[in-house]
């Protein structure tokens, strides 16, 4: 399996699509490369509400005190989405969740301007889940 990009990479990737058919496609490749979500992950206390889709994401914190994450969705292009969550928060301890701000990194990718309103809804429901849970940790 593939590994995830880092930020930088991310956004070169991400600016080197043509159209947004393209990056539609490079975001369901980044939800493609995402570790195997095991079943018992698959649980009530994984969810996320506030998603259209189905949406588990698991947090835990390695003995380093960075923050490991892992997710999946039953929609390719949301699966997509919590990679691009994911890399952005890679390498992070609970204390560089809460003070980074995700905002201009989704304006680089232009990603509000071209998600439906409920993914857009779904996409701050997983990172207000991942805050609230990093918020628990620190």
């Amino acid at each position: 399996m593939a590994t995830l990009p880092d930020k930088d990479k991310l956004i070169k990737n991400f600016n080197r699509c043509a159209s947004w058919e393209e990056k539609y496609l490079y975001i369901i490749e980044l939800g493609q490369r995402l570790p195997v979500l095991s079943d018992d992950a698959h649980n009530p206390d994984n969810i996320i509400q506030g998603c259209q889709s189905q949406v588990w994401i698991v947090m835990r914190q390695n003995d380093d005190g960075k923050i490991e994450l892992l997710g999946d969705s039953d929609a390719a292009i949301v699966k997509g989405l919590i990679a691009v969550v994911f890399i952005l928060y890679q390498e992070m301890t609970a204390q560089d969740i809460l003070a980074f701000d995700v905002r201009p990194w989704f304006e680089q990718m232009a990603l509000a301007q071209h998600l439906t309103p409920s993914r857009s809804q779904g996409l701050e429901a997983m990172i207000r889940a991942i805050r609230a849970r990093a918020a628990i940790l620190s």
